[in-house]
This record gives structure tokens, C-alpha cells and sequence, in this order.
């Protein structure tokens, strides 16, 4: 059964202090290092951070004991993984007859960052190097023996993997013989043997997706042309030839989520669209007849995009279809789901609970139950029997009943457009207390949105006595095509409006003291934390740039070889820097060329293998500022990318982050 599941993922960072004291004289190491602060700067930044708290960094940040829990195809293993005295998390597999556990992946340098059953012998992982993003794809028996690299090419990254069932391959993607585009193989995972299944040749107007059905046929493809229209390609069963279903602007959604073999059609697919309306909407649609053959499931508010589909053994039917709308929404569909839906909505009350694993047979079902307030349970569901079992707590030292509540919020912009969003609120804030405020946009920033459920950094805050704000802005996805375009060429101008709207609802809430806000973000946040102490350097205390960007230009000529062929599309959102007069703008809100608008401390961290923001993008904001003699306390971690995904590193940056809030906040 391919039951969708949330996720309760993880990403994060580790340095030793050998590399740390390295850092200013190896040559090799990217970015300037001579930039980065010394050890006892930051350590003086941690020290800040004082009080009697009931939880440390390390209640919210350190890895699970044990987590990842999974069911093998047959039902009779269950892996997961677990945490050593070093943090090295790996994977183990127990077997349920005899109760004997295996190590079967060892976890060294580099994390794995994914994993699964291939089938009920064989487990799979995805790993990079340093946060480098260039990820390979391993094979291994549970027994951790015949480990192979199914993808054993230097410099290329994977871009999709598809298992195909009761067989002993997958179908991967990947920019091996062009590092802009990516191309279909046919992987055995048990001997490694490979075979190209398609060629993509056209590098101006490349092959985006391709369409496999259950059984690893390629029956369609998208092809990106001149990085602007988006047309879809389906193979006619009877000629062979693939024909133009659709050609769509690449603001509009027309994607397959997948066949529907609950059909006698083979030409029946579940497809998410937004062609005749603004809201992303599932449609039941004939790719040979190119129509619609009826609607599935809409929402007047929110984008509808993702299905769960049974497997084999129930005829592939549709169990139940999943959105993101204040809180995570699931409709049951099949009478199957329905019974299991009933029965844990009645156990589990209004927490949320998601199918992380399940056998072939639906048996045997992994239930993640989580809430605002809950880092997440994992509970053994017996389908047969209908009894839930307790199977691990994730986070038992975080209780309850000490966490922050994350209340969903709305208002109106400054133009009149309705605002969704969340803020955590620590206890004192609900006591009629006026606390300090953390203002946290998110990354992306098209086509991301915060959503609810428990947040370690927004608990973080609130056990030091702060609250978090997280506006979904303009630009944000899931709230319609009109709301998210309607930020297009807004970045760092009416999107920061929106933040700014945000904050000025808090503080009329009476929740906030004015007087201590601070902004802190990641990626696209990071840039947005940059803006926000230039757009309005009197509204904020002090910021934290977190793999920001600060200049668009250096951006834009650092994008890595796979996101070239998308570059089109970058310019619609952000700004064409061919044309004059967005140049012109993109000028105005780069904040590298702003710096003397900034007045507020500044703490900027950057992993130095970042693949999408450049090291160059913290380092010239540091220097920039320094060159004012404006001190900013500066991050580098050398063994990470996009985010910090080792333990070490991540506990050291909140706690400098928690210690450089303290330190402004209490001036």
C-alpha cells in the first residue's frame, strides 16, 4: 500500500575543531576562511544564553535514539535507525519471528540521507558528500553484505528513484552524460548492471519528467521548452508514437500523479491541475482521449495535489487524498482507509497521524502520530485485529504539556490580500505577558509554506521565553496560482510587506514587546532576514542570515549545471537581469549593495559545500560589512551544505543563535 506518510525528517550539520583551526590557513577550502569568526568568538556569543531553563539545545536538536521505523514487503522485519555515542545514525534491521537485530548500513563521514526496503532482502540509500547534493544511490542486503553504488559516477546527482515491484530493479533518473539535464535508467539493485532507457538530447528545451507505469514502460514525458511552456508526451499503446497531450505556461499545473490500474483504461491517470481554475485540483483524465473524465477531489481555499493509491493486493485502489490546509487534511476514499481513519481519529483525537510503512498485505501498518505540541510517536497498527501498539516515542524528554502552542493566524495586507500563517506562543505571551518575537520567512520562497505541526526551532524559542512568526507570504504555495504569482517580481519588496503586516498583527495582538523583534531565516530567509534589517532597520533588533542570499547577480551566475535549464523561469520570479529596469531593481534589493542601511547586529552561517547558495553569498555580505567596520559574527561549517545536517553542527548553531538573541535582546 503506497500510503503517503508526514514525514518527521530532519535536516541539519559537524565540524571538528581540527578543520575549525585549520580554517584560516588551507588554501582548499572554499570561500575565504580568513572571514570566519574564531572559536572563542563564538563560544563567547553560546555564553549569553543563561538561565534556568528546563530544556536544553540538545532536548530539541539531537537526533532520535532510534527513528525511521519501516516494514519489509513480507512483514517479517522491521529496520530503523538508530543513534551511537558518536551521532552516526545506523541502520538496523530486527527480525520479528526471532527478535535477532542486524546493523545493515553503516552511516561514516556522511549521512544517509534516505532509505527504504527494495524488496524483502534488500535495502537501498541515498548519500552525498559534505552536503554537496551530488547523491548516489546504494544497495545493500540487510546483512549489510553485497553493498553496491548503483550509480558510480563522479560529479552527478540523482534526480528521481522509482522501485519497480516484485522485480529486482529500479528506474532512476540522472545528469550522467550532461550534468544540466537528467535521463532514465534501468538499475538490477542486486547485481548493478545498468541500461540507458531513454536519451535526452535537446539541451535549450530538455526532457523535464518522464512517465513510467508500475511495470518500468516509459508511456510519456514533459519537455521543458526554451525554460517557458511545459508540454506534455503520451505514448499511444497501439502506433508506439508519443503525441502532444498539452502544452502549458509553466505557471499552470498539469502533472500525472500516476496511472489509475484500478481501471480497466489503460490510458486512465490521476492528474493535479490548475488549467480552469485558480486552486490545484485531482482529476480522474484520458491521456489518449485528452480529457477529463471527472473531477476527483477540489478545496475552495487551499491546493489539492496528493493521492495514496492501495497496492497490488487490493487492486491499486484510491485510498485517500491528502492537502496542507491550516492543518493537514486527509479525505478517505476506500472503505479499507475509511475503517483505519475511523479508528485512529477516535485514539488520536485531533493530533495528526500519517501511514509511514506498511507490508504488501496491509497487515502490518507504521502510524506516525504527531501535533504543535508533539515531536511525533511511532504506533504499530494491526489491521486484522484493529489494536494500535506503541512502537517509540521519538522525543520523550520533550513532555507535552511544556510546549508552546502554534496557533494558525490571518490577516490583511497593506493591499488587501489575505495573509495565512502560524505563531508560537510560549505560556507568558498567553498570560497577557508582552514577549520578544522571532520573525522566521521561509525559504523557498515560491511555492513553500510553513505548515502546522511541531517545529524544534519554534519550541526552542518559546522555551526561552520567545515567540515565532511565520507568515506564508506572497509567493507561498498551496494557497492558489493567483496568490502565489501575485509574488512573482516581488522578492525582497511586497513579499517583506507581508512579513512586515505580519509583525504589525503580532504586536497588535498584544502578544509582542515591540521593542524586541528579531528576523531569522534560511536560504530564502536568509535573504528576507538581510532585507528586513535594510527595508526597515527600526523594526528589528537583530537578524540572522542562515545560507542566505545577499547579492542576486552572484546568485543567479552560481546556479548549479541542473537548475540552468530553469533559468527562464528564476527570471520570472525574481527579476530579469537583462532587462534595464529590473536590473535596476534587483540593485535595490540585493543587500550586498545596501549595507549602509543595515544598523542592527547581524549573525551570518553558511555551510561551505552549499550547491544552491554559494559560500560566496555569506562571504561578501561579511566582508562587505566588516569593510564598515560593522563587526558580524560569521559561521562556516566545511562539512555541510544547504543546512546543516549533522548533530554536532546544528547544536552548535542554536545554541550561538539562542546566545546572539539573548545578548540583543537584553541590551
Amino acid at each position: 500500500m503506497n500510503l503517503n506518510s508526514k514525514i518527521l525528517g530532519i535536516t541539519q550539520v559537524v565540524i571538528t575543531s581540527l578543520i575549525m583551526n585549520a580554517q584560516t590557513t588551507d588554501k582548499k577550502l572554499p570561500g575565504d576562511p580568513t572571514l570566519v569568526s574564531s572559536k572563542a568568538t563564538i563560544e563567547k556569543l553560546i555564553s549569553y544564553d543563561k538561565g534556568n531553563f528546563k530544556y536544553k539545545v540538545e532536548d530539541y536538536f539531537a537526533r532520535p535514539k532510534a527513528s525511521q521505523f519501516k516494514i519489509s514487503p513480507d512483514g517479517l522485519y522491521l529496520s530503523y535507525k538508530e543513534k551511537d555515542k558518536d551521532s552516526k545514525n545506523h541502520v538496523y534491521v530486527k527480525d520479528l519471528k526471532s527478535g535477532k537485530i542486524t546493523k545493515a548500513l553503516v552511516e561514516k563521514d556522511d549521512l544517509i540521507r534516505s532509505y527504504g526496503w527494495l524488496d524483502k532482502k534488500r535495502l537501498f540509500y541515498t548519500q552525498d558528500k559534505g552536503g554537496n547534493e551530488n547523491i548516489h544511490l546504494y544497495a545493500a542486503d540487510i546483512d549489510g553484505k553485497n553493498l553496491k553504488d548503483l550509480t558510480p559516477y563522479e560529479g552527478i546527482t540523482l534526480g528521481s528513484v522509482r522501485l519497480i515491484k516484485d522485480t529486482e530493479f529500479v528506474i532512476v533518473t540522472m545528469n550522467k552524460n550532461n550534468k544540466q539535464i537528467f535521463e532514465p535508467y534501468k538499475i538490477n539493485f542486486n547485481t548493478g548492471e545498468i541500461t540507458q532507457l531513454y536519451e535526452n538530447k535537446d539541451v535549450k528545451s530538455p526532457i523535464d519528467d518522464y512517465l513510467f507505469d508500475r511495470q518500468g514502460n516509459l508511456r510519456g514525458y514533459t519537455i521543458l521548452e526554451n525554460g517557458l511552456t511545459t508540454k506534455l508526451f503520451y505514448k499511444d499503446l497501439q502506433t508506439g508514437k508519443f503525441n502532444l497531450v498539452k502544452a502549458t505556461d509553466w505557471k499552470d499545473t498539469f502533472s500525472v500523479i500516476g496511472f489509475n490500474d484500478n481501471s480497466k483504461n489503460k490510458d486512465e491517470v490521476y492528474l493535479v491541475t490548475n488549467l480552469g481554475s485558480d486552486k490545484s485540483r485531482i482529476v480522474l483524465y484520458d491521456l489518449k482521449k485528452n480529457a477529463i473524465i471527472k473531477e476527483v477531489y477540489s478545496n475552495p481555499t487551499f491546493d489539492v495535489s496528493s493521492i495514496a493509491q492501495a497496492g497490488k493486493s487490493r487492486n491499486y485502489e484510491l485510498d485517500y487524498i491528502s492537502y496542507n490546509g491550516i492543518k493537514n487534511e486527509t479525505i478517505p476514499v476506500s472503505k479499507f482507509y475509511k475503517e483505519i481513519h475511523d479508528k485512529l481519529t477516535s485514539e488520536f483525537g485531533d493530533k495528526q497521524f500519517g501511514i509511514a510503512s506498511s507490508d504488501d498485505k496491509n497487515e502490518k501498518l507504521l502510524v506516525v502520530v504527531d501535533s504543535d505540541k508533539l515531536y511525533g510517536k511511532y504506533y504499530e497498527y494491526d489491521t486484522k485485529t484493529k489494536t494500535t501498539k506503541l512502537l517509540f516515542d521519538l522525543m520523550p524528554q520533550l513532555k507535552e504539556e511544556d510546549m508552546a502552542e502554534m496557533r494558525p493566524i490571518q490577516f490583511k495586507s497593506r493591499d488587501g490580500l489575505t495573509i495565512h500563517g502560524y505563531i508560537t506562543l510560549p505560556k507568558a505571551a498567553l498570560n497577557g505577558e508582552k514577549v520578544p518575537l522571532i520573525v522566521n520567512p521561509h525559504g523557498g520562497p515560491q511555492g513553500i509554506r510553513d505548515d502546522w505541526g511541531f517545529n524544534p526551532e519554534t519550541q526552542l524559542f518559546a522555551s526561552r521565553g520567545y515567540a515565532t512568526l511565520q507568515v506564508n507570504f506572497r509567493i507561498s504555495g498551496g494557497y492558489g496560482k493567483e496568490f502565489q504569482t501575485s509574488g512573482y517580481k516581488q522578492i525582497g519588496r511586497k513579499a517583506m510587506d507581508d512579513v512586515e503586516d505580519g509583525v504589525k498583527y503580532a504586536i497588535e495582538q498584544g502578544w509582542i514587546d515591540k521593542n524586541k523583534v528579531a528576523i531569522y531565516g534560511g536560504s530564502h530567509g536568509g535573504y528576507a532576514t538581510l532585507m528586513g534589517l535594510i527595508k526597515t532597520p527600526d523594526l528589528y533588533s537583530c537578524g540572522v542570515d542562515y545560507v542566505g542570499v545577499s547579492n542576486i547577480f552572484t546568485f543567479f551566475d552560481s546556479f548549479p549545471e541542473y537548475w540552468k535549464p530553469y533559468k527562464e523561469m528564476v527570471k520570472q520570479i525574481w527579476y530579469d537581469l537583462d532587462n534595464p529596469e529590473e536590473a535596476k531593481i534587483a540593485k535595490e534589493v540585493s543587500p550586498v549593495f545596501q549595507i549602509d542601511r543595515i544598523k542592527k547586529p547581524l549573525f551570518v552561517v553558511q555551510g561551505a559545500n552549499d550547491p544552491r547558495v554559494n559560500i560566496n553569498e555569506s562571504d561578501q555580505i561579511v566582508k562587505a560589512l566588516r569593510s564598515k567596520g560593522f563587526e558580524v559574527p560569521y559561521m562556516v561549517k566545511y562539512d555541510e551544505g544547504h543546512g546543516f545536517g549533522k548533530e554536532p553542527n546544528r547544536i552548535e548553531f542554536y545554541k550561538s543563535m539562542l546566545g546572539f538573541f539573548a545578548e540583543n535582546f537584553n541590551k
